[in-house]
């Protein structure tokens, strides 16, 4: 071994170990502080949820129930748009993640050539002769050395941004089971309002039927006859109302389940009196391990304090080790002789003396860049915060309003009795009948309408609570590369 080669690699080896004592100009990371409550304020009288009914972990939406609602949240993880997309975002930054980590290794060039040349007649000094041919073959080495910590900041950043597009995949996943979901418990709203709305078509066609044959035989005067058809024509107007409601449903179930609206159909089923069992919400804390959103908001907050570092190592020189070894001859034939061997190997070092403020500029930016992702991470938990209490609030006061509004329909249909006994005794008008109708009508839609808001917010409680995710889960799914959701 030469000794230009020795001391080559003895200067590559120091540069090496300098490199393993490199330093590190990205912040000391800290999750942001947030302002979390130590309880939730809208609990109220909220039922602790008894051993075993923790919130539901993976298919959630199973714990609402329904087979047929099952089978829809089957279809979105294999024909949703919107997941694929998500989907194609979290393989993104996985195969960028893959792009940062290949420059913590050595690349390696391999090159072959094999060219005819001639040189000057007249330049000087005069070399013969002036044609010739030139045979070569080369591996080249090169290892830039992470002495100020540029690439493993880049790499961190980029494992950082992998695990928030995990969590953003997820959020994606559960956004969507949600309102599918939401959808699914609206439907069937709509459907148990068509059975009450169109009982009440049957009930005032038939007193329609009755008042106009007693017209017709002089006990009724006209202008019952005209209240009776009144009546009746506005309860077929509300009836084909809510089917124009829940054939728009139905579409909207249709795109989220994958499928064409066309060929997508949901037979009418009204709502079950049941409701899923109470789930347990934790503490507000929680909430960051829970959501998925929250989560990725605190990864893009650590991609940004990984950026900061990466932008500081560049007022630095850039060390280099650079290599070669290959053969090289004016003869194809003597191209593989020892005597062709060519090499070269060393350190190098390059540094910016003049950018016209970029650096200074790129650094404020990734400053501007971690204060902004602080910002939002702090809102997202906020708004997470917000989701938590708005459902808690609902599903209590609606659980009132369900108890005040099934009173409610019970007076107003004993009123209804006496109305009509009243009619028929003669002592009142028609007109008293069709007001103590519409009143019993109005308040049955109010507690169906009811009832259908206290399940579409367990839903929408279930996705402020994050659906059973845990960020542990996300940041496993990001470093094995796998998607998020079931």
């Amino acid at each position: 071994m030469s000794r230009t080669f020795r001391r080559s690699a003895a200067a590559g080896l120091t540069m090496a170990t300098l490199s393993l004592a490199a330093c590190n100009f990205a912040p000391d990371y800290h999750v942001p502080e947030t302002a979390t409550p130590p309880a939730f304020k809208e609990s109220g009288d909220w039922k602790t949820a008894a051993p075993g009914d923790e919130l539901p972990k993976g298919e959630w939406w199973k714990n609402l129930g329904d087979p047929t609602l099952d089978g829809l949240e089957d279809k979105i993880g294999s024909a949703n748009q919107d997941l694929k997309s998500a989907l194609a975002k979290f393989q993104q930054a996985r195969a960028a993640l893959g792009i940062a980590n290949a420059d913590t290794l050595p690349q390696v060039t391999g090159n072959s050539s094999a060219t005819g040349n001639q040189r000057s007649k007249t330049a000087l000094p005069a070399v013969k002769p002036t044609n010739y041919a030139d045979y070569t073959a080369s591996a080249s080495v090169s290892y830039e050395l992470d002495v100020w910590g540029r690439v493993r900041n880049s790499v961190e950043a980029a494992k950082d941004t992998a695990q928030a597009s995990a969590g953003d995949l997820a959020a994606t996943d559960l956004d969507l089971r949600a309102e599918l979901a939401d959808d699914y418990f609206s439907l069937r709203g709509f459907d148990t309002q068509q059975r009450i709305l169109d009982e009440a078509v049957a009930a005032y066609a038939a007193a329609l039927d009755l008042i106009t044959r007693r017209h017709e035989g002089g006990v009724q005067p006209e202008a019952d006859v005209a209240q009776a058809e009144g009546q009746l024509e506005t309860a077929k107007t509300q009836a084909n109302e809510n089917g124009l409601r829940r054939a728009q449903m139905e579409h909207a179930i249709a795109i989220l389940a994958g499928e064409p609206p066309s060929q997508f159909t949901l037979p009418p089923h009204p709502l079950d009196a049941a409701l899923p069992a109470p789930i347990d919400t934790g503490l507000p804390s929680a909430l960051i391990e829970r959501r998925p959103d929250v989560a990725a908001a605190e990864r893009r907050v650590a991609a940004a304090n990984a950026e900061i570092g990466v932008a500081r190592a560049a007022y630095f020189p850039v060390f280099t080790l650079d290599g070669l070894v290959g053969l090289d001859s004016a003869l194809p034939t003597k191209l593989l002789q020892a005597p062709s061997t060519i090499w070269s190997f060393g350190p190098s070092a390059a540094i910016n003396l003049f950018d016209g403020g970029r650096r200074d500029a790129m650094t404020d930016q990734a400053r501007a860049v971690y204060d902004q992702t602080v910002a939002d991470y702090r809102q997202t938990v906020l708004t997470a915060d917000g989701e938590v209490e708005d459902n808690l609030a609902a599903i209590r006061q609606l659980d009132r309003e369900s108890r005040t509004q099934r009173a409610a329909v019970a007076a107003t249909q004993r009123a209804l009795d006496q109305a009509v006994l009243r009619y028929k005794a003669g002592i009142v008008t028609y007109i008293e009948v069709v007001e103590t109708q519409n009143l019993a009508l109005t308040a049955q839609l109010s507690a169906a309408d009811i009832q259908t808001r206290r399940l579409t917010s367990a839903v929408l409680l279930i996705k402020a609570l994050g659906g059973g995710w845990s960020a542990d889960t996300g940041l496993e799914l990001a470093a094995a590369g796998r998607p998020a959701g079931p």
